[in-house]
């Protein structure tokens, strides 16, 4: 792959405004996205479009956001339509956020999106580490220090208000109201011009599993980077989730695998990806693209870019087939079927991707209860079936098989 040709993708234009040093959030403000559509109208049409445009929707505004019909009868559902001030989520579950004052509190059922059902919402102890900080009342655990931060943009846990909600421009950028009265390189930040540790912390500010390093902040426990700002160091605001090797958790699998969602950071600093210096822009593109995960092109296309028969960067065989001992074109034969498989639990058996792009041998599964990809896929075979398989493969060594 030319990252020459990928980091531009970050750029709200190729003519105006990047800077490798941050423009001053003392001295700039956030005036919202709107703001970048006069200039940007291309970009702006696209990422509105997206998930991160639409994390978070006021049904009143947007009656179409509300997925389930609440006029059927469930006994998890004791709320109605009017209770609903702002619906969280799309893809595979969704969440409805009630206002009180000047907080917003999660309704107690949530909506499977895959399976068509309701299901409880509620946050057990010995499960996200806030849990026995907080009272067990959906209606005591505000949304604002738990979930809002990364919901929006320019979260105030004084005010409690935001400049916008869902993930917009400014979340990733920085304030703009110096780049939209004068733009220049000088007065907004393009992520893709940050050094590389702070490059990846623009998404892994939140998507990662985490504390605050003060924590509490006035008197309230914060699930999210409260003080980062883009263009600074995320490691001054934020600890990664703790984790020791052979352990399992709630968290995380025993050799340090990310066990649930949002944890696609935890993953990532441990790969030899990050190692090398990939960014999580070389492979996707929030401002929005047709394909699954706003990745830049289908991963079958993007990995094979830098991976290949005969690169250094391997496999190191002759054909692409003879690496993955599956079909071209078959869901065996693309890259992230065994490198990022779907075992990490967004909700029931709802995964979404692994980030590490480890391997896992049926052998880890067998000492760990680590789901590998084989039996995942072969749900109908045994752990001796597929390390069978994969000792007959002449290219694979014993060593990683075992």
């Amino acid at each position: 792959m030319d990252l020459n040709r990928v980091v531009p993708l970050l750029c709200l234009t190729c003519a105006v405004g990047f800077s490798q040093t941050p423009a001053n959030p003392s001295t700039a403000h956030f005036v919202g996205s709107l703001a970048c559509r006069t200039c940007h109208p291309q970009i702006y049409d696209r990422w509105k479009t997206t998930r991160m445009a639409n994390v978070v929707r006021d049904p009143k505004t947007h009656p179409d956001a509300i997925l389930p019909d609440l006029s059927k009868p469930n006994p998890l559902v004791t709320f109605t339509r009017a209770d609903i001030a702002l619906v969280y989520g799309s893809r595979w579950k969704q969440r409805y956020f009630k206002k009180i004052g000047d907080d917003y509190f999660v309704l107690p059922a949530q909506w499977d999106i895959a399976h068509q059902i309701w299901r409880p919402y509620f946050v057990k102890n010995g499960t996200d580490w806030w849990a026995p900080l907080y009272p067990p009342d959906n209606f005591k655990r505000p949304t604002g220090p738990l979930c809002d931060g990364c919901h929006s943009v320019n979260y105030n846990i004084k005010t409690k208000t935001v400049t916008e909600w869902n993930v917009g421009c400014e979340r990733c950028h920085g304030p703009g109201s110096l780049h939209v009265s004068r733009p220049s390189r000088a007065n907004i930040i393009n992520p893709a011009r940050l050094n590389f540790v702070q490059a990846n912390d623009t998404c892994i500010q939140c998507h990662s599993q985490g504390q605050p390093l003060k924590n509490p902040i006035e008197g309230k426990y914060y699930d999210w980077p409260v003080g980062f700002h883009m263009g600074g160091k995320l490691q001054d605001f934020w600890k990664l989730e703790e984790h020791k090797l052979g352990e399992s958790t709630f968290m995380y699998f025993p050799d340090g695998t990310a066990h649930k969602n949002r944890m696609q950071g935890n993953d990532f600093v441990q790969s030899v990806m990050y190692t090398r210096g990939i960014k999580c822009f070389s492979c996707h593109d929030v401002h929005g693209t047709g394909n699954e995960a706003l990745l830049i092109k289908p991963a079958s296309v993007m990995c094979l870019e830098c991976h290949g028969p005969g690169t250094p960067n391997g496999p190191h065989t002759s054909t692409i087939e003879e690496h993955t001992h599956h079909k071209p074109g078959s869901p065996g034969g693309e890259c992230i079927a065994c490198h990022m498989p779907k075992i990490e639990q967004t909700l029931a058996d709802q995964n979404v991707r692994s980030h590490t792009f480890r391997f896992i041998s049926p052998a880890m599964t067998d000492a760990y209860k680590i789901p590998n990809p084989c039996t995942s896929c072969h749900k109908d075979k045994s752990l001796a079936w597929a390390t069978q398989q994969l000792d007959s493969w002449k290219n694979v060594s014993a060593w990683r098989v075992n």
